[in-house]
């Protein structure tokens, strides 16, 4: 019983627990001069007012009442408790395209806890597709629980466990796979998925939602429909992110993972791709690719390579931060840095002796823009000359946050500071920009 009380605290709380209440009875409030309101009690947002009960009346209003000396409280009898009842699951065509829906968790597995304000995870895989039952429409869906966090609680162990539960599914010949997760850092994990089932035969398509299933304005049941006709219909084999592309839910954009970032805090159609296309959109239900260059589903190019390193870090250059930053990450033995250099990919020259160092030492550092559209080029000024003479690596028009989940992966394979320069410069999913590679390692094209 503790646990339904809270969001009543001190004195209240210690007058309902005294009278034996719980949450759902029903109680006379009796006041002292004589007034009398009978309901059910209620539980409350706990950072409210203190003092104060919340009770439903039987005409359906609640009410607050101020707990005053000399209020009596008593407990009528057990009210009727509120339950969830899911509604039966959708009839399932065993004909359709078998999909195959894991939850991590994220605000599309989420409500809001009316108590807290706050939201929290809340449906399970299955209430998806109960609660959902269009997608029934779309595929022969099976869903599970893999994970259930928020994104910003997710680790490179959790890629390798996400990449390897994928991997099941793709040789147990599932059309598709979508995850649903939480869109704070669904980016990196789409990421981090590119390069550990780089060449997937079928569609991996990550999903998510900026509003929760249970609010009127929610995302959560447009892009898990699309998501899973996406995973059922596409022609390519690609990890990609499947979001809004704007605040009608008449488009869905499909972004490829290594070229995807979340670009707004609350709005439907917060990511958006950098320096490329979305390979394809969702319109009004019909699949219109947008890209040639894609991986074809069904090739034959499927490479499963997880494991990812946690000895490589992301810095974020910014006037008058001192390169004392580096020697933090050396002295811990980190063993590669992205940098995320100011315009065409720049730090304050007093960072080249540090620099130096780290790439004495063995440490891989590679170039990045702060810049969201464009490519390093360090060739322009002297300064990035010089940065690039002590043998920092520009990463081209790579995103930073794809560079650092790219050089996690790298890291796990190599540890000897030229391989690991190839393996950033060698292009696995898409993560580099057409115009910098030759047409011998541009993608599989349509």
């Amino acid at each position: 019983m503790v646990e339904s009380w809270q969001g009543y605290r001190g004195r209240v709380r210690e007058i309902l627990l005294a009278a034996g209440l719980d949450i759902g009875d029903e109680v006379e409030v009796v006041k002292p001069d004589g007034e009398v309101y009978r309901g059910y009690l209620m539980s409350r947002y706990e950072h409210a007012e203190d003092g104060y009960i919340v009770i439903k009346l039987r005409n359906g209003y609640n009410i607050g009442i101020a707990i005053t000396e000399g209020v009596v409280i008593r407990r009528v009898g057990p009210g009727p408790k509120p339950a969830f009842k899911r509604p039966e699951p959708p009839k399932l065509d065993p004909n359709l395209p078998h999909v195959s829906i894991i939850s991590t968790g994220g605000t599309i597995a989420s409500r809001v806890d009316y108590r807290t304000g706050a939201v929290k995870p809340a449906l399970t895989s299955e209430d998806l597709i109960t609660l959902v039952p269009e997608i029934a429409e779309k595929a022969y869906v099976e869903a599970e629980i893999l994970l259930s966090k928020f994104s910003e609680n997710m680790t490179p162990s959790d890629w390798d466990k996400i990449a390897q539960k994928i991997d099941e599914k793709i040789r147990s010949g599932y059309s598709g796979v979508v995850i649903s997760h939480g869109t704070d850092t669904m980016h990196y994990t789409a990421a981090a998925l590119s390069f550990a089932l780089a060449g997937t035969p079928i569609p991996v398509v990550l999903v998510g939602a900026q509003r929760s299933s249970d609010r009127p304005s929610s995302d959560a049941a447009t892009n898990l429909i699309a998501a899973v006709q996406i995973a059922a219909y596409a022609p390519f084999g690609e990890v990609v992110v499947a979001m809004h592309d704007w605040h009608s839910d008449n488009v869905i954009a499909i972004h490829r993972g290594t070229r995807v970032v979340k670009m707004h805090t609350s709005s439907r159609d917060a990511f958006r791709s950098v320096n490329a296309e979305p390979i394809a959109y969702l319109r009004n239900n019909e699949l219109v690719l947008n890209d040639e260059h894609y991986n074809k589903r069904g090739s034959n190019s499927y490479d499963y390579r997880p494991g990812f390193s946690d000895e490589a870090a992301l810095v974020k250059f910014y006037p008058s931060l001192s390169p004392a930053i580096i020697e933090y990450f050396l002295e811990r033995g980190f063993r590669g840095i992205i940098l995320e250099g100011t315009g065409l990919g720049h730090v304050a020259s007093n960072w080249i002796p540090t620099l130096r160092k780290a790439i004495e030492m063995g440490v891989f550092i590679g170039m990045t823009s702060q810049c969201r559209f464009g490519r390093v080029n360090m060739y322009v000024y002297d300064n990035g000359r010089d940065i690039k003479r002590v043998g920092v690596t520009p990463l081209e028009d790579m995103l930073s946050e794809t560079a650092l989940v790219k050089l996690m992966w790298v890291l796990a394979r190599t540890r000897e500071l030229e391989d690991v320069r190839r393996m950033m410069l060698t292009p696995i999913a898409g993560e580099l920009g057409y115009r910098t590679l030759p047409s011998s390692m541009r993608p599989e094209q349509t």
